[in-house]
């Protein structure tokens, strides 16, 4: 199993899942994002395949002007986007993780310089998401 540390920000947070999930959208929203998507995962597979699971949520993020910008530099980058963020239920401590994807290392494997910059100021800001919460 590869590292977080390998393709993602993270952190572990006291709060409650529920407390948790307000304070990554806003602190989403304060460096840029707008959220396209939330896709409750316990609920989905539930539903689809009758098993249960802790709470996990998945958040589809996107700065529109970075997004747009990157798009016009590699047409087919819609198939990595949007940044995907989790918070999850940790159900061994009752800690809520959140976790963000590290788009530097997502778009390495698009051959484009162009992008390079772009990844690289959309980590930063989901890094200072993330950091807002802790």
């Amino acid at each position: 199993m590869a590292d977080i540390a390998d393709y993602g920000i993270r952190t572990t947070l006291k709060s409650t899942f529920e407390e948790t999930v307000p304070k990554v959208l806003d602190a989403l929203k304060e460096e840029g994002f707008g959220v396209l998507t939330e896709i409750d995962v316990a609920k989905t597979l539930k539903a689809k395949l009758d098993v249960d699971m802790g709470r996990y949520t998945i958040l589809g993020a996107c700065n529109p002007k970075i997004a747009h910008a990157s798009i016009q530099a590699e047409r087919e980058l819609g198939l990595l986007l949007p940044c995907n963020v989790i918070v999850y239920e940790d159900e061994a401590t009752g800690d809520t993780v959140v976790s963000a994807v590290d788009p530097a290392r997502m778009l390495s494997i698009v051959d484009n310089p162009e992008l390079a910059a772009n990844a690289t100021t959309v980590k930063q800001m989901l890094q200072q998401a993330i950091d807002r919460l802790g």
